[in-house]
């Protein structure tokens, strides 16, 4: 989900109830399309997909360096130089918290962001009045999720929370990484016929990423993402782009 974290900055949540942040990229053109913006990322994730470049994000707990008050100040003299702030992890949703952080960054005029692969269906349809874009991880057929992610019934929360997001018109980029050795070209075409049934009708299929990345198979595996197959998706999905 998004960027890979380059600059880590533990943050300490201990003394309010908001999230255990692990770290604040100061400055992102990436995070939100067209927007400048600053990236907290969120400590915690369930999944232990192959493919991730933030592991060290995935353990429910992390020391602690930096405040909240701090990162808030720091934000309030980022006001008319930063659009937006983005939340990353890790994945954000696991903390019910989260909501209250939005609240206080958009208090300061900023447009908020959310990475997330809808995990945590009832805490992510809570968020959604409050982000002005989300960046929805789109991992396997439902089906498959279990194989990707290594949770039990995984894929029936993340169609829950894309079919909330989409109900309510959030603005979203739906996307799904691509590596032959995790999803093939059947794989990929079921994701195509199910995205189509519950309305998306733009996806972006992002080449895999080896920074970050530890493991070994997938990094020195070669994939590609082969065109025939593109448009063999695109008679489900029309606007696909390719990253």
């Amino acid at each position: 989900m998004g960027a890979a974290l380059h600059r880590l900055i533990i943050i300490d949540n201990k003394s309010m109830s908001l999230p255990t942040v692990a770290g604040l990229s100061k400055f992102s053109t990436v995070d939100y399309p067209g927007y400048l913006c600053a990236v907290i990322y969120t400590q915690g994730c369930p999944c232990r997909c192959r493919y991730c470049h933030n592991t060290s994000l995935q353990p429910g707990q992390g020391s602690s360096v930096m405040s909240w008050s701090t990162i808030m100040g720091w934000l309030t003299t980022r006001k008319g130089l930063l659009d937006a702030v983005t939340f990353c992890g890790g994945e954000p949703t696991v903390h019910k918290s989260l909501l209250l952080a939005i609240k206080q960054v958009k208090a300061l005029g900023f447009n908020v962001a959310l990475h997330t692969s809808g995990l945590y269906p009832h805490n992510f349809a809570n968020l959604l009045p409050h982000l002005d874009w989300v960046g929805f991880d789109v991992k396997a057929p439902f089906a498959r999720y279990p194989d990707i992610t290594r949770i039990p019934g995984s894929g029936g929360k993340v169609k829950e929370s894309l079919e909330r997001m989409l109900s309510r018109n959030v603005s979203c980029e739906i996307r799904t990484t691509i590596h032959n050795t995790i999803l093939n070209g059947a794989d990929l075409v079921l994701m195509a016929q199910e995205l189509r049934m519950i309305g998306v009708s733009r996806w972006v299929l992002q080449r895999f990423n080896k920074a970050g990345c530890a493991d070994l198979e997938l990094i020195a595996s070669p994939t590609t993402i082969d065109g025939d197959l593109v448009a063999r998706l695109r008679a489900y999905v029309p606007n696909i782009l390719v990253r």
